[in-house]
């Protein structure tokens, strides 16, 4: 199944005013087309994406929270469509649609969810969302001669409104009361238009009834009373260049408030009692669009306090007795505590998209997504000689550089190229973009030097340029084709080598891999042509027809030489042979024009592509079938692109302005499973065109250069096994920590650090190389001072390079550079804090420092410091040369008598102490376990296993793949570090149940003979077979079993005197009459569950076993009942072994589908319907709290029942698949167990309609083998 494994979400559009909105502790932001809304997560105190709405097909204008209801988010749209979303269930509440377009929204704090709507002209309706559809209208608010801006309803009036107006005026109305219009007009030299001058934000003062903050364009903010009509002041910018963009009180501190600068990235803070700002902060280089301050504030939580040793700082108080040696209250706790700012989270978004989460009183960022694409993404491709960077190109005018390994943006063109179609970079390891726009031709971005190097101008001027592409043999030649019909090839430097004229536009051109000089062009004609630059002539060598529609994007078969595309208009794909003349292959299925296309780079016949129906299509091109259909891309999909050296990862962009990363492994999943269970190269296809009469797409080999060239560095080295594993690992996975757990491997297998990757060092480091890296890391930045012309444009300054340098330093410990970096910038105050852990002798050494110069300084503060230090004749002559005589006196007095004295600057020797080694070895395995549980519940597994692997813990490493469902790569993992035999084996056992559901059973055997003691498992695999008996017996054969009438003789004779009731089982199950051994086994779980004591120990390797019988055999109408029984029985014993293994999320379900079925089939058996009930009421008290000491008893029955589970080596805790985390924009689904939508993947039961999470599938298949429905059949989601 095609996997999502990574977004980068849209930036928040700049072009309305209401498009960011907050509520308790979530806050959203709206895109072009869709809303990303986040959520606190008290747990690991972050934010984190909680869904995207993306049910508006016009711009989006406004958003608003419901003040009664959080989960509550109303939003409008250009064509006037308004909706109410349940932001939890991500589904639309109520919709309306009105004529005109809507700009403005506004919840009334009325308690009657009461939705004020409104155009720019007025006038306002409202709308009583829980009543109906039906709006009523505001008649005083027809006739404003000013167009409405935005408007905001008063937090305690709640039939009072306020009004901005594009004249720079503002209107107050009290519904069914009086109206006051157009006030407060700012007055504006006459050099301006009349409605250069809006109100761009007004807010309401939380704390009284009258007053407004108003901010116009120009005008700047002024306070305003609304009752008097009456300026109250008028706030001044430091600078005249300087404007406001944006503003919004902090309303857990009165009188305060922020704003946003237009340009500059300056957040500013002020207090109604100044007129100038108190504060200001520069938080990035670009101008603000919008801020607003959460309520939610983070609370530090009771461990940490006592951590901090917070909770000790006030229990002397009930001491009032003061003395000269007292401890004074320190001033610093106040100002940790409270902050010298008030302690508001802003979200900020900027005008190139940027969305952050700004800390005002630790003046910092919480998160920041620096830049993001604000409008549809057209196209994206990677690097040629980087697999890791991914460039896009937008309707913003910007091309943007991502690194895929962190989804964040390394670099940005310098924009302003209005809209930009299609990118190409220059071939090999040359760091050239070529882009084409819509009015401003085609232009050359140096990636290095960050900016246009050259403007090819050979179009017709102002028309449209739709395609450009490099010539991937001749880096000279770029070919370019657009609106004025013609496709133009041209070297680098402007210079004319070819002009195809065609009837119509050009819209695609591309060249052929094979020959520098083949291209292929599509026209608005409804015809592919091919041209040969070498030709004489320059009409087409080959002219293709049969689209209804314009001919789109071409691309040429990157493996089949002939062999090119072509979308369409028309909806379909057609692929041609060149070398026959003719089209080969229809492609139909989608419901829109064809826009992206890509050949995968491995498998020949494996084409995608995406269509303005918003859907991604793979196709296998040998018979037209569609593999797969992706929905998740909420509008038209532009751009898709893959890289050769990770060919089974897909990019796409889209109108909704996501780039997003699939992997389509699943797809040829066979050729990797083959690869790991060790099987050779040879095996792994047949030859020529045989595997064209395959619909299976494993059955071709992989035909690209990079597997190729795989294939024989493998056969030149001499660790075969490790090198294989490591280097199909990265060609078959997805990039997102990776590497870093191949680095790490590599370093527990004894790898040098300096041949690790270069990547290896911004990621998780092991822990012999942390202090090591980071102290280089230090000394970078320190570097900055020794340059004189600092870091360049942007790059931080000298004194926040240094500032950064002395914080890791002081978390390395190395405390005296931490001194000597702060009296670098002057903070030697903090130095000599800090430097007696250096040594007393270091302490007096930097205060003696200290005081010469603060006295070269003739300043006044030296004098403490001197004290300190003992420097009696230096104060005396200090003073004395000041004419303070006097104080040169008194210091001299005091020193006689003893009480200034130089200090003893003698160390004491502390020995070192083995505990506290102990003690610490136990701290970093701790938070490394929690950094660990963090990445995992962010849904990357991988990063979580490199923090296990960072502290050498081979088992839990592999816990956490295993649990996140990256089986390949935790056997991969396994198999070549070798420490963690039992939990390999567990995922030698899950990727045979892989091969099952492929139908690939001897592949599955060849896996499970990887496991240390495989014969269980195999002869289970082979009970499970539902093929013909010839096919049956050669499983047997290999897995070294009976043939099937071999074993009911055995079943037979172990019956007569059965020692060990499981074998005897096992065979019955392994021969033709299975339903013996469903019998014998059934009886046995009921003999064991008679005892008062039994445990799920007992029972459980009986029901796994048990789950193994063939289901057309179990599905039989004379055994209904036993089926019944089986069924019953494996989900409550499932339900036990989930409490133990701790999956949570489906123990309930588990109780409730085995109580269903006793209920269901009336069963008269050991496990009554009763029996259920206890057990789900107990445990349900215990989850929900409602414990009392009857209920604690019978819990710790329960848990006494449930065993100790001695058949799993994974760490407890539930499953969480990969990329899990990720909400989808269209394709929606909700959980048959939990009754919630779907994040990430889901899974279909087998009725094509019932559909479950991935994440709960995998945890039902481990403790239950058969299906959530009760049909008998199994489940296998592995």
């Amino acid at each position: 199944m095609v996997k999502q494994v990574e977004l980068v979400p849209a930036g928040c559009q700049p072009w309305n005013h209401d498009v960011v909105a907050v509520h308790g502790d979530k806050f959203a932001y709206s895109a072009t087309l869709a809303i990303y809304i986040y959520k606190f997560d008290p747990k690991y105190s972050e934010y984190y994406l909680l869904s995207i709405m993306s049910e508006h097909k016009k711009t989006i204008t406004s958003i608003c929270w419901c003040p009664e209801n959080s989960n509550y988010l109303a939003s409008s749209s250009v064509d006037g469509t308004v909706i109410v979303w349940d932001i939890i269930k991500q589904a639309t509440v109520v919709r309306h649609t009105s004529k005109e377009a809507v700009f403005s929204l506004g919840w009334s704090h009325d308690g009657r969810h009461c939705l004020g709507v409104m155009n720019k002209k007025g006038p306002l309706w409202l709308w009583y969302t829980e009543d109906g559809k039906n709006m009523s209208m505001v008649k005083e608010t027809q006739n404003y001669s000013s167009p409405v801006t935005l408007f905001r309803w008063h937090h305690e009036k709640h039939a009072c409104l306020a009004f901005g107006h594009e004249n720079g005026t503002l209107s107050v109305l009290e519904i069914g009361s009086k109206s006051l219009k157009h006030l407060f007009k700012p007055e504006v030299s006459g050099e301006y238009e009349e409605n250069s001058n809006p109100i761009i934000t007004l807010e309401w003062d939380p704390l009284s009834n009258d007053y407004l903050l108003i901010c116009n364009k120009l005008e700047g903010v002024r306070l305003v009373d609304i009752s008097s009509q009456r300026l109250i002041m008028q706030f001044q910018l430091p600078s005249a260049a300087s404007q406001v963009q944006t503003l919004a009180w902090i309303k857990n501190a009165p009188g305060m408030f922020v704003t946003g600068d237009f340009k500059g990235g300056i957040l500013r803070v002020w207090s109604v009692s100044n007129v100038t700002p108190i504060e200001n902060i520069k938080i990035k280089a670009i101008g603000f669009h919008r801020l607003e301050v959460l309520k939610h504030v983070k609370k530090r939580n009771v461990k940490d306090a006592e951590v901090l040793g917070i909770t000790d700082l006030n229990q002397n108080s009930h001491s009032n007795h003061v003395s000269s040696t007292s401890e004074a209250k320190s001033s610093a706790i106040t100002t940790l505590s409270n902050f010298a700012l008030p302690p508001a989270e802003i979200v900020c978004t900027f005008k190139d998209g940027g969305v952050g989460l700004y800390d005002l009183g630790h003046k910092k960022w919480t998160f920041l997504r620096d830049q993001g694409h604000i409008e549809t993404i057209f196209d994206c491709k990677f690097k040629p000689d980087n697999q890791n960077h991914l460039a896009t190109a937008s309707f913003d005018g910007t091309v943007k550089i991502w690194d895929i390994t962190t989804m964040t943006c390394v670099s940005s063109s310098p924009g302003n190229e209005g809209i930009i179609y299609h990118i190409s970079w220059a071939p090999g390891d040359l760091e050239f973009i070529a882009g084409c726009t819509a009015k401003q031709g085609v232009f050359v971005w140096d990636v290095n030097k960050g900016k246009i190097i050259k403007r090819l101008s050979n179009h017709t001027p102002k028309t449209t340029v739709y395609c450009v592409a490099w010539n991937e043999i001749d880096s000279k030649l770029v070919m370019t084709c657009g609106a004025d019909n013609y496709c133009i090839v041209q070297q680098v430097d402007g210079w004319v080598m070819q002009k195809y004229k065609h009837p119509g536009a050009v819209y695609g051109c591309a060249w052929s891999p094979f020959s520098k000089d083949m291209l292929a062009t599509g026209c608005e004609d409804k015809c592919l042509r091919v041209f040969y630059m070498t030709s004489s002539s320059t009409q087409p060598i080959r002219v293709f027809t049969g689209h209804e529609g314009k001919v789109f994007h071409v691309r040429w078969n990157p493996l089949k030489e002939g062999i090119l595309c072509s979308g369409s208009d028309d909806g379909n794909i057609r692929v041609w042979d060149y070398t026959r003349d003719q089209c080969v292959c229809i492609l139909s299925g989608h419901k829109a024009p064809v826009r992206g296309l890509t050949w995968n780079t491995e498998v020949y016949s494996l084409l995608v592509s995406g269509s303005w129906d918003s859907t991604i299509r793979i196709w296998d091109t040998r018979d037209g079938a569609c593999l797969h259909c992706i929905l998740d891309h909420g509008a038209d999909v532009y751009g898709l692109t893959s890289h050769p050296s990770r060919p089974f990862l897909l990019a796409s962009c889209s109108r909704d302005s996501t780039v997003r990363l699939w992997t389509i492994t699943s797809l040829i999943q066979p050729i990797e499973l083959h690869l790991l269970a060790g099987k050779p190269w040879s095996e792994l296809s047949s030859s020529g065109d045989s595997c064209l009469l395959s619909g299976d797409l494993s059955s071709q080999m992989l035909a690209g250069r990079v597997s190729k060239d795989l294939y024989t560095s493998m056969s030149q080295r001499e660790n075969v096994k490790a090198s294989l594993l490591e280097d199909f690992s990265k060609f078959f996975s997805h990039p997102c920590g990776v590497d870093n757990l191949w680095d790490l491997v590599s370093v527990l297998m004894g790898q040098n650090s300096m041949m690790l990757s270069p990547s290896y060092i911004k990621g998780i480091v092991h822990r012999q190389h942390l202090t090591q890296l980071k102290s280089s890391e230090a000394q970078q930045l320190e570097m900055i001072k020794m340059s004189k012309f600092g870091a360049g444009i942007n790059a931080p300054s000298k004194e926040e390079r240094l500032n950064e340098a002395a914080n890791i330093q002081i978390k390395l410990g190395n405390v005296q550079r931490y001194c000597e970096i702060m009296v670098e910038l002057g903070k030697w105050e903090r130095a000599l804090a800090v430097a007696p852990s250096v040594s007393m002798e270091y302490w007096h050494k930097l205060n003696q420092r200290y005081c010469k110069a603060l006295i070269a300084e003739d300043c006044e503060e030296s004098l403490p410091f001197n004290v300190a230090a003992g420097n009696v004749k230096q104060l005396s002559s200090y003073f004395t040369s000041r004419g303070q005589l006097a104080d040169a006196v008194l210091i001299a007095q005091s020193a006689h008598e003893g009480s200034i004295k130089t200090p003893e600057v003698k160390e004491t020797v502390v020995s070192s102490c083995g505990d506290t080694d102990l003690a610490m070895e136990k701290l970093m395995v701790e938070l490394m376990e929690e950094l660990a549980e963090s990445y995992f519940n962010k849904g990357s597994p991988v990063m979580a296993a490199c923090c296990h692997l960072a502290i050498d813990d081979q088992k839990k490493a592999l816990s956490k793949l295993i649990r996140g469902h990256e089986l390949e790569l935790a056997m991969s993992v396994g198999q070549v570090l070798g420490g963690a035999t039992s939990q390999t084996d567990i995922v030698l056992e899950l990727l045979s149940r892989r091969c099952e559901a492929l139908g690939k059973w001897d592949l599955g055997l060849d896996l499970l003979k990887l496991q240390k003691s495989p014969a269980n498992q195999q002869a289970m695999l082979c009970a499970r077979c539902s093929s013909s008996l010839a096919e049956i017996n050669l499983l047997h054969q290999k897995a070294g079993l009976p043939l099937v009438e071999m074993c009911d003789a055995k079943a037979n004779s172990m019956k007569s005197s059965p020692n060990d009731i499981q074998e005897c089982v096992k065979y019955y199950l392994l021969s033709s009459s299975p339903e013996e051994g469903l019998l014998l086994g059934l009886q046995y779980v009921h003999d064991v569950m008679k005892s008062s004591n039994w445990r799920t120990d007992e029972v459980f390797p009986m029901i796994h076993l048990l789950g193994c019988i063939k289901t057309e055999k179990l599905q039989q109408i004379k055994y209904t009942e036993q089926m019944q029984e089986l069924l019953a029985l494996s989900a409550y014993i499932g339900a036990l072994i989930a409490i133990k293994r701790e999956y949570y999320p489906i123990v309930e379900s588990l109780f409730q589908h085995a109580r269903s079925l006793i209920r269901k089939g009336h069963l008269k058996m050991t496990l009554t319907e009763k029996h259920v009930d206890d057990s789900l009421e107990v445990y349900s008290a215990v989850i929900e709290g409602r414990v009392t000491e009857a209920t604690e008893l019978a819990y710790k029955k329960l848990l006494k029942c449930c065993g100790s589970d001695p058949f799993n080596a994974i760490e407890p805790g539930p499953d969480y698949v990969a990329s899990s985390h990720l909400p989808s924009h269209s394709d929606i689904h909700v959980s048959y167990l939990s009754g919630e939508r779907i994040k990430g993947q889901p899974f279909f039961l087998e009725d094509g309609n019932s559909v479950i999470s991935l994440s709960e599938a995998l945890m039902w298949a481990k403790v239950n083998p058969f299906s959530p429905l009760g049909s008998g059949v199994r489940i296998n989601p592995f």
